[in-house]
């Protein structure tokens, strides 16, 4: 009846709605979507607690790059907005302890690197800094007139080579390169250039920055004493600084003498000063070296004054990060990561713990790596990176009225895509029976009654661990109809210093049973195609990958990626040759031969018969390709079939460019789709 009393336009208008409707019709997600996703990061809470400002990552599919801007939100989640705009990359944002301005990085202008301040009130920017190389990590004087940061100062490079002068007009080859350091070239970086991380101050009316410091060494992050008189900062001064990697200690720089002194002196890495509210205190992170593959941070705390320092962390059994006062001064917030989530805890000048927030979100798009990050304002309000299996990390905050979460970034993309569902998953490790964590994933629109393929993906590190957070490699395996199953076997974070230690000398080895436990575990859930069984993973997961199909058959196919095939080459190639050799082996490869190729997936290489992929970033200095290219070779002379994917000018981290990503995912679903029955 009600029907008959619509008008004509009305009745079209209805139908147009339904028409729309039907149009949004959700489907699986696709390799593009990449292109349209965002996340959240370094999320900033002002001192009063009243607003947050944060970067929010986008990517240009017309450019290929990754960009970002600067929002900001009242902490209730309103007047959400653009404090910065533009295809560019705008990051770092930090309050002054005033909270009327904040400094920023940015290559807004002539695409160069600067640091710039901008007043909140008016949103007036000024940049500070003209100089060859950006500011690294800035912090803010407890008056707000000046800033302190550590910057890398080039130095001429000589060369011993002497050529003879060329005759004029001949057009000769550049000139051959002179290297006499043990590491000279990191990974993203390229070959490193001559020079060190140097300190210095610069007010915030502008001008030159004045450099407080010109060593043969690099200096941490400097933060301000409360009188404004001291910096400190950390550094390893050892003259054997290339050979001892993990040494540093906590330093104090007076600014009135410019004399340099030691506040910490034992063996293992001081970390990462930060001054108590009233200045009597320095807290830290650090260790006492053991040698271990795996060793967690403890929080310390110092007396300034007479230098006394007490551990407060040493019945805590996880690693600590990103330490922050309370501003009552009787205890730290810190970051750890507990059985795949990451968490807020604080932690009292006695040594008590309380968990303050759970469920940070992942930093990326790729693979679902447990991170995030927090910040504490004075009211003790926190803000941070909210994420799930569900979204990637979005803006939350955090008071006594709980948590809430303020931005939605990607809920214009999954309004219209599926995604698969993700539950955690426990079994025993048939290896010791160890309880071993991981994450089943079904595809969109998951049928239990039917069989599915199913891929085992592994993290690398291989002290990392993965958790509950969103992942594009995941979701895209399963919107092309697989079964997914991602763990924490033996040795991955989260699960204190003795689990993360099974594998210390010892990796890769039975890491192997927990993974192949976990595959078995699925498969009796019944809803997986026992023979549509496939493998990969990258880094220390592309390890276990080629270790894995040295070991067994029970793969259809294999995508190895930025894997170590032959430990004597990684660590005589890799960008941090003295940590691998002296922490995760013990000797030199010359010393114990024999311990070097038996963890060395190419000691299997005659075992293989499962179809492998190699895929590895061309620029890659942590696993280099050449790790790759072993194995591709050895492969072929054994008759396997096999085949080699380079991205070109990826390191190893291989997304610098959202394309790269995209690029990994397809050829990992291209191999797999080939030999899926």
């Amino acid at each position: 009846m009600l029907l008959k009393t619509l008008t004509t336009p009305v009745i079209l208008v209805m139908m147009l709605v339904v028409h729309l409707v039907g149009a949004q019709e959700k489907s699986n997600l696709e390799l593009i979507d990449i292109f349209d996703m965002e996340y959240i990061s370094d999320p900033q809470i002002s001192p009063d607690g009243t607003q947050v400002v944060y970067v929010r990552n986008f990517k240009d599919v017309m450019t290929d790059k990754n960009l970002s801007n600067i929002w900001l939100v009242n902490f209730d989640g309103s007047n959400n907005r653009p404090i910065t705009i533009g295809n560019h990359n705008d990051f770092y944002p930090r309050w002054s302890h005033d909270g009327k301005k904040i400094i920023f990085k940015s290559n807004m202008t002539d695409n160069r690197m600067k640091l710039y301040l901008m007043w909140m009130d008016s949103k007036e920017i000024v940049v500070l800094t003209n100089t060859p190389k950006a500011p690294n990590q800035v912090s803010w004087s407890n008056d707000d007139t000046q800033l302190a940061f550590n910057m890398f100062v080039p130095k001429q490079g000589g060369t011993k080579i002497k050529m003879p002068t060329k005759p004029e007009g001949a057009n000769w080859n550049s000139p051959p390169t002179y290297i006499d350091e043990l590491n000279y070239r990191g990974d993203g970086q390229g070959y490193l250039k001559s020079g060190n991380m140097e300190l210095f101050t610069l007010s915030i009316d502008g001008g030159t920055p004045k450099q407080l410091t010109d060593s043969d060494f690099d200096h941490g992050a400097p933060v301000w004493s409360k009188d404004g008189n001291t910096l400190y900062f950390s550094a390893n001064f050892n003259p054997d600084e290339d050979f001892e990697p993990n040494n540093s200690e906590i330093y104090e720089l007076n600014l009135l003498n410019y004399r340099v002194k030691a506040l910490t002196d034992r063996y293992g890495p001081d970390n990462d000063p930060v001054v108590s509210p009233d200045g009597t205190q320095l807290a830290y992170t650090g260790l006492d070296d053991k040698l271990l593959g795996y060793q967690l941070n403890d929080v310390y705390v110092m007396d300034i004054k007479s230098g006394t320092t007490k551990v407060l962390s040493s019945s805590f059994d996880r690693n600590i990060q990103n330490v922050q006062w309370a501003d009552d001064g009787n205890g730290l917030y810190f970051q750890f990561n507990d059985k795949g989530k990451t968490k807020v805890g604080h932690i009292t000048l006695s040594g008590t713990v309380k968990e303050k927030v759970s469920g940070l979100g992942g930093l990326s798009l790729g693979r679902p790596y447990s991170s995030g990050a927090f910040s504490v304002s004075k009211t003790g309000r926190l803000s941070y990176t909210k994420g799930d299996t569900r979204h990637p990390s979005d803006l939350g905050v955090l008071d006594k009225k709980g948590n809430r979460r303020l931005t939605f970034v990607n809920d214009d993309v999954f309004s219209f895509r599926n995604l698969g569902n993700v539950e955690e998953i426990w079994w025993e490790s048939s290896y010791d029976q160890r309880k071993i964590q991981g994450w089943v994933v079904t595809p969109p629109n998951f049928d239990a009654s039917k069989k599915y393929p199913l891929i085992l993906e592994i993290h690398g590190g291989p002290f990392l661990s993965y958790g509950d957070v969103y992942s594009s490699e995941i979701q895209a395996f399963a919107a092309a109809g697989y079964v997914v199953l991602y763990t924490n076997p033996r040795g991955s974070d989260s699960y204190g210093e003795e689990f993360g230690n099974l594998i210390h000398h010892d990796y890769p080895n039975h890491d192997y049973e927990d993974l192949m436990s976990g595959v078995d575990a699925v498969i009796d859930k019944g809803f997986v195609d026992k023979d549509n069984l496939f493998v990969t993973g990258g880094s220390g997961g592309g390890v276990l990958t080629a270790w894995i199909v040295g070991k067994t058959d029970r793969f259809k196919a294999a995508v190895v990626a930025k894997p170590v095939i032959n430990w004597t080459s990684f660590v005589l190639y890799a960008d941090n040759p003295a940590f691998f050799a002296k922490y995760w082996f013990g000797k030199k490869p010359w010393e114990d031969p024999e311990n070097y190729f038996k963890r060395s997936p190419l000691s299997y290489v005659a075992n293989v018969t499962t179809p492998t992929m190699l895929l590895t970033g061309e620029q890659d200095y942590r696993t280099p390709i050449a790790e790759s290219e072993q194995f591709y070779t050895a492969l072929k002379l054994e008759g396997v079939e096999t085949a080699m994917v380079r991205i070109p000018g990826a390191s190893h981290g291989i997304a610098n460019r959202p394309s790269n990503l995209i690029a990994k995912m397809a050829s990992i679903l291209t191999w797999f789709e080939k030999y899926k029955e």
